[in-house]
């Protein structure tokens, strides 16, 4: 693990990001007491966890094109919305 700034993060990013490619765990500390880990992989996304959506998705992108889709207008969208 390597924990490090904000500044040396921007100064050095290509070795870092290298670091993350080989499995290493980068933490970034800011100040405020933020702290980012940085990974090469997707956690917890819901679009690339959850086989539904993938399924939604999928057949959404299918219905677009074959070109059985509905244009809205924006007043239509922002009622759909809630705004």
């Amino acid at each position: 693990m390597v924990a490090i700034s904000t500044r040396e993060f921007r100064q050095n990013l290509k070795k870092y990001l290298d670091l993350v490619d080989k499995n290493e765990r980068v933490i970034i500390q800011r100040e405020k007491g933020k702290v980012y880990e940085i990974s090469n992989e997707v956690k917890n996304d819901r679009f690339f966890d959850n086989p539904d959506i993938q399924e939604r998705l999928a057949k959404s992108i299918q219905f677009y094109i074959k070109g059985k889709t509905v244009k809205l207008s924006d007043e239509q969208l922002k009622d759909l919305h809630g705004i």
